[in-house]
């Protein structure tokens, strides 16, 4: 009488092993061409364009924007004005090119920083005085444009006893930056700066008339902000350096490295915020002057 032979142990647990390397096959076979498309999908530099364009073109204040080619994408940052509506707008006006947006919050809103108080005074506002300069054998210096805007002669004291000197011209918008020139020769203008340009990770160090001395981290160059009630500058340096109201137009720098004005943000140095600064070269190029 004939027997079925019984199957080792040992070929049993290859069968078993199989069918588990047969069943794991099956399942990267159904994960793997759906996984794909995400993995290579790529954005166009035209559609890029078109999404930075559309955030412009969208109208909605209290924005900061700029194109992150290496991401393939522009990344935006909205300040807490901002609604879900002023989002779905900035969406629909990009169209088919939404899909590169990224969207972040800032706390606070996005507005020039200018108070009434300490420092450089005009008749309306203060300021913070940026860099000193020279050209020839004149001596001025810089601070934010929508300071130079909103007023004529600056003094060193809420009193006004004492005069500095006249604004020379200012660009704001679309730049922010301001030439005071030194009328009184009996003020002292020390210097120790040299200019250059930020770049992104590097530790900087903002001093301003109302908050003093901050440092933070660049986060990102040549960004675009459109501050609440209208007023959108370029090619900002955006950090993480906190600033308030009063502190425009004063300095940001690494060690003796002069790199910014400063513009303008959202939060404040208790909670923190997002301030953008006016790249300083751009300034002294645009006046003939040099930081000393």
């Amino acid at each position: 009488m004939s027997t079925t032979p019984r199957p080792s142990h040992r070929s049993v647990k290859i069968a078993r092993l199989g069918a588990v390397v047969i069943g794991l096959i099956a399942t990267l076979a159904l994960i793997l061409p759906s996984a794909a498309p995400a993995a290579t999908r790529q954005v166009s530099k035209g559609q890029l364009a078109a999404a930075s364009t559309a955030v412009e073109k969208s109208g909605v204040d209290g924005v900061a924007w700029y194109v992150d080619a290496a991401a393939n994408r522009v990344v935006v940052t909205a300040d807490s004005s901002v609604s879900a509506d002023d989002v779905a707008t900035i969406k629909r006006q990009a169209g088919t090119a939404a899909s590169a947006i990224r969207i972040g919050r800032a706390t606070g809103a996005f507005r020039p920083l200018v108070s009434a108080g300490d420092a450089i005074y005009g008749t309306r506002y203060r300021c913070s005085l940026g860099f000193n300069v020279v050209s020839g054998s004149t001596y001025y210096f810089l601070t934010a444009g929508h300071c130079g805007k909103s007023e004529k002669n600056w003094w060193t004291s809420a009193n006004r006893s004492t005069l500095i000197g006249p604004t020379i011209g200012y660009s704001f918008p679309d730049n922010d930056y301001s030439l005071v020139r030194y009328d009184n020769t009996t003020l002292t203008h020390p210097g120790g700066f040299t200019v250059a340009d930020a770049v992104v990770g590097e530790t900087v160090t903002r001093k301003g008339s109302t908050t003093g001395v901050h440092s933070g981290r660049v986060t990102a160059l040549n960004v675009t902000v459109r501050y609440q009630g209208g007023g959108t500058v370029r090619g900002m340096i955006q950090t993480t350096v906190c600033a308030e109201p009063g502190d425009s137009g004063g300095p940001l720098y690494d060690g003796t490295k002069a790199l910014g004005l400063t513009s303008g943000g959202s939060g404040d140095c208790k909670t923190g915020g997002t301030t953008f600064f006016q790249p300083v070269r751009e300034a002294a190029n645009a006046y003939g002057v040099t930081i000393y």
